[in-house]
């Protein structure tokens, strides 16, 4: 699994982590059903989507929106919590976090 915090020349962090995410929700069926049916985007669609604006956001929030979710990766992954958080705020609020 990537580990979000090594960026590439040309990965933020923010999409690092939701490219975490979404191998991570390959691996759990149940998961990825509810991601796809919240956002309407089928399983073969995901690769698209991995490379389409709005990729990090749909991800991270997904995650950051469900706090069961949210900590079942983390703990999966070694992600804090507040590292998922501080990256949702930074995609909603443009940047413009404390």
């Amino acid at each position: 699994m990537q580990n979000f915090t090594d960026q590439s020349e040309n990965h933020s962090p923010e999409q690092a982590l939701a490219v975490e995410i979404l191998t991570w929700l390959a691996g759990e069926p149940e998961l990825l059903s509810r991601f796809t049916a919240l956002t309407g985007v089928n399983a073969g669609e995901l690769r698209a989507l991995s490379q389409s604006h709005g990729f990090e956001a749909a991800m991270i929030g997904f995650i950051a929106g469900h706090e069961p979710t949210l900590m079942a990766f983390c703990h999966d992954c070694g992600v804090k919590p507040e590292t998922v958080s501080r990256a949702w705020q930074k995609l909603e609020y443009d940047g413009q976090v404390d």
